[in-house]
């Protein structure tokens, strides 16, 4: 719908639309310029007071001899500000002002002027609690989408870098901004993201980046396996666009979604490459090792408990030495319940009373526990090793990813012995070949489809290129 001329005509609609005078943080002033009528509404809460006096004061001293005939011409001569944007029709503009722009109508104009003068609550850059570096930058993503791109631009003077915003969302109209470089993405990809994005059926992104995703890319509920990463570093964000891939920014989300993404871009964490080639390739291989330990060490253990004559003579001490009250296959689906329910009662304790809980489970839970035969000393020890070493990669999707091919497993063990074992070991495989990457890539790669070159770079820290053509 366009904009009326006459302010009485603007000041009905707006109040019809947004009924002003029902919601106390939409603040609208009735002024005069010149000998003209004017009205500026704006958002309590989103405006940079004093850069609003200023203009306003600034235009209360004007006094033109001849009025400008449009809007675009009083923007020039008598608004001194540097992000004034037009509006012709009152569906945009709205949507501006809810964005936390300021609008000023002036009688006998038909456009709007749009001062974005806005500001949003936000809180201080800082270091992400879960992407945590030894060496490195202590910068993190925040809710604030502008300080975000901010924090990408800082490390890629590029003129090719884009920062692309999109709005999706019937009710939210969320900000979601696409961050690659145009030179190296791939166009094929941008383009199916961005029709994906743009043809979004849903209300409100409610969950910001994880409501994205599943819309963009329906999850299968049997592959829990992530198929986007997602980090919180500027840092890591900058060297995945440098790399031609696609950064999404989700305002009011403090992370990145990085696309597309296998199962070792997942994997790959920040502190790989602020150290030596050799260390970089020992935290790698290391973290990958373990994350695979995780998924086959108390299987492995309970096919040999219910195998003992398979046990060679060097690993007999790994055997139950006490009396088995709980089956053991019970017993290790109560740690696995019991160690999550640690971790929920962790999220939601007090920070004053973390320590003397967390000693208070452990000593519940660890000796006493042993102490009453509910557990054997073994299992627990498998168990908290696996629960510790959940922790060595960031991602907490593939964490839990990892868990549950691990109970599929152990229940496939215990059910059916060595035949069990080897189809949980299959399926979980199959899960990882099996998925595909948003665009349409092997969740393997390079593995499946085999490439040496990549592979040498996802296992092996090599030398950083310093140059490049």
């Amino acid at each position: 719908m366009q904009i009326h001329s006459e302010i009485s005509q603007v000041m009905s609609y707006m109040e019809e639309e947004l009924r002003v005078k029902h919601n106390f943080d939409i603040i609208y002033r009735v002024i005069k310029i010149g000998k003209r009528d004017a009205v500026i509404y704006c958002i309590d809460g989103f405006t940079k007071d004093e850069i609003l006096e200023k203009l306003l004061e600034f235009l209360f001293k004007q006094i033109p001899d001849s009025f400008p005939e449009n809007a675009h011409e009083f923007s020039k001569l008598l608004l001194p500000y540097a992000e004034i944007g037009l509006g012709k029709n009152y569906e945009d503009t709205i949507l501006k002002l809810l964005s936390g722009q300021a609008l000023l109508f002036i009688d006998g104009f038909s456009q709007c002027l749009e001062i974005d003068c806005r500001t949003y609550p936000a809180r201080s850059v800082s270091e992400p609690e879960k992407d945590k570096t030894m060496r490195g930058s202590r910068d993190g993503f925040v809710e604030t989408l502008v300080f975000n791109t901010a924090l990408i631009r800082r490390r890629i003077r590029d003129p090719q870098l884009t920062m692309e915003v999109l709005q999706t969302g019937r009710r939210s109209m969320t900000d979601v901004c696409l961050c690659y470089i145009e030179d190296r993405v791939d166009s094929g990809l941008l383009e199916k993201l961005r029709s994906k994005i743009q043809n979004l059926e849903v209300d409100a992104l409610t969950m910001n980046q994880q409501s994205l995703a599943e819309c963009i890319y329906p999850y299968k509920w049997y592959n829990p396996f992530p198929k986007f990463k997602f980090t919180e570093r500027p840092d890591t964000a900058a060297a995945c666009i440098l790399e031609g891939n696609i950064a999404v920014l989700v305002d009011n989300s403090p992370s990145a979604l990085i696309m597309p993404s296998s199962v070792f871009d997942i994997i790959e964490e920040a502190d790989d490459y602020y150290f030596p080639p050799i260390t970089g390739t020992y935290l790698r291989l290391t973290r990958l090792l373990i994350s695979i330990m995780t998924l086959v060490m108390t299987p492995i253990w309970l096919l040999f408990m219910q195998n003992p004559d398979w046990l060679p003579d060097w690993l007999l001490f790994i055997q139950v030495k006490e009396k088995i009250n709980v089956p053991l296959i019970l017993q290790l689906l109560l740690l696995e319940l019991s160690i999550d329910g640690l971790r929920l009662a962790a999220v939601n304790t007090p920070s004053m009373l973390t320590t003397p809980l967390s000693v208070m489970a452990a000593l519940v839970l660890g000796e006493f526990s042993v102490k009453s035969g509910w557990f054997n000393s073994e299992p627990m020890l498998y168990m908290a090793f696996v629960a510790v070493a959940n922790y060595t990669q960031s991602s907490f999707e593939l964490g839990y990813a990892i868990k549950f091919m691990r109970l599929i497993t152990l229940v496939l063990t215990a059910l059916f012995n060595l035949p069990g074992f080897i189809i949980g070991i299959i399926i979980s495989i199959l899960a990882l070949v099996c998925n595909k990457t948003f665009s349409g890539r092997s969740y393997f790669y390079p593995l499946i489809p085999f490439s040496w070159k990549k592979v040498k770079e996802r296992f092996f820290r090599l030398r950083l290129k310093h140059s490049e053509k």
